[in-house]
């Protein structure tokens, strides 16, 4: 790696964003990817994982040592990932179709890899609740080509949002995406959000006590290429990964303002000792950032 910093710059959109600040360069953690995607923080290793799709990698960041080397290879072709409640890695891969978790002693279970006999397009991003349930995005991003996956033909009638319980069933949640791709919930799991990529825009549920979803308006279109992978943070404020760099919403759809950076991202989580460090992924390179604000304590494990 040669570049160490790239600048980074905060534009506000509206006055509420004026608590939010941040430092004014990015470090590069790594910047050696094709394109890279589904970074999670794990406190307890005090490590970044993230992945290299199209060369089938995970890769893991040492917050201790600032090293990166090979986590998991081949990586399943995986795209998004988390730390679930227990501390284990879960995440969804093209490769093998499905949805995983990594256990203790680093044994791979399957979640879930079809619905109603039918094996997914390509899950691609997932977020827990606090019910031991997962949540994923399934688009057809894995099997339209070789590059993140590998060509297949859909067996599923579309591109659709799922919910995975620990009893093993799989319920799908939304039907009417074009490309499902980021989710995240509120900090009291009221309102799920959902990107859709192909429509570039950001969707709002509401989750019912039986944890069905309602409404689903569009809360924000996207301005500067598309919209992928989203987090929230402790004031409620969305995070949104763009063309540009990071927009960030107000619950009520206000563009509140932007960090720009100058490759395009994929994804982002919240991080770091406080929960207040954004790690990016940013088409080739991993960036970290502090920023005043934090992720919802529900984004970590407990």
């Amino acid at each position: 790696m040669t570049v160490t910093r790239i600048r980074a710059q905060w534009e506000r959109q509206d006055e509420r964003f004026a608590p939010v600040r941040g430092d004014t360069f990015a470090e590069v953690l790594f910047d050696e990817g094709s394109w890279l995607e589904g970074p999670a923080y794990s406190p307890a290793w005090r490590t970044v994982l993230f992945s290299d799709i199209p060369n089938d990698r995970v890769l893991a960041w040492d917050e201790a040592t600032g090293g990166v080397g090979v986590w998991r290879g081949p990586g399943g072709y995986a795209n998004g990932r988390t730390i679930d409640r227990a501390g284990r890695m879960l995440q969804c891969e093209h490769g093998s179709r499905s949805v995983t978790r990594t256990e203790p002693d680093g044994t791979l279970t399957t979640l879930a890899d079809h619905w109603r006999g039918q094996r997914f397009n390509s899950p691609n991003d997932l977020v827990e609740h606090s019910d031991g349930s997962v949540w994923f995005t399934d688009p057809s991003y894995g099997i339209q080509s070789d590059y993140e996956g590998f060509r297949a033909t859909p067996e599923i009638d579309g591109c659709h949002v799922y919910r995975w319980t620990p009893d093993g069933s799989v319920t799908r949640v939304a039907d009417d995406f074009a490309g499902p791709n980021g989710l995240a919930f509120s900090a009291d799991e009221r309102t799920l959000y959902v990107t859709d990529s192909e429509r570039k825009h950001l969707r709002r549920f509401d989750v019912g006590p039986d944890l069905l979803l309602s409404g689903g308006e569009v809360l924000a279109t996207c301005d500067a290429g598309t919209f992928d992978g989203v987090r929230v943070d402790d004031a409620g404020r969305l995070w949104v990964a763009a063309g540009d760099g990071l927009h960030c919403f107000d619950p009520d759809g206000t563009l509140l303002g932007k960090l720009l950076l100058p490759e395009v991202c994929s994804n982002l989580t919240f991080g770091g000792p406080k929960r207040n460090t954004l790690f990016v992924t940013a088409t080739n390179l991993l960036l970290s950032i502090r920023v005043t604000t934090t992720g919802t304590k529900t984004s970590l494990p407990r």
